[in-house]
């Protein structure tokens, strides 16, 4: 008899970490800033934001987005600013979107001519052991393509450390 066991689901981490040479507060500028979002995202995504959130980012700030992750299927995704700390870091949790869990961390940084960005994600599948497997199979895949990328324009935007 085989039994699969759909409750003991995995939690997976990505972190990434990125030197720019800008300073700490031309960081947070662009970073807090919730429609700059769509600048460090590939366009193979289909991001766009649905609501209109202010220019700057605040405790508590709902931000609701479209996204087509696979396959061109667009979902609707749902975050909460739950933290912010000025020039230091800011979280974002999702609501509502494709994860049953997603607890996303942005880390700032100041070095000698530069800015040291974290980005550290914690995130949950939803539908048990079929989740695990779509993580292993392309979903692992496409969050480090989504994190290469945003470091690729970024590199492009404010240059290499």
């Amino acid at each position: 008899m085989i039994v699969l066991c759909f409750y003991n689901v995995p939690f997976y981490s990505l972190k990434t970490e990125l030197n720019i040479p800008i300073s700490i507060s031309e960081a947070w500028t662009f970073f807090s800033s919730p429609k700059n979002l769509s600048k460090i995202t590939p366009e193979q995504m289909g991001f766009i934001i649905t609501n209109e959130p202010a220019d700057n980012m605040f405790q508590g700030q709902i931000i609701t987005y479209k996204v087509s992750p696979l396959l061109g299927i667009k979902i609707n995704w749902m975050t909460e600013i739950t933290t912010v700390k000025q020039n230091e870091y800011f979280i974002d949790e999702q609501r509502f979107g494709p994860y049953s869990l997603w607890h996303h961390r942005h880390h700032f940084y100041e070095i000698d001519g530069g800015v040291k960005m974290i980005d550290e994600v914690n995130y949950k599948l939803p539908f048990g052991f079929i989740g695990s497997i779509a993580h292993a199979l392309f979903i692992k895949k496409k969050l480090k393509s989504i994190f290469d990328y945003r470091e690729k324009v970024l590199l492009e935007m404010f240059g290499k450390y």
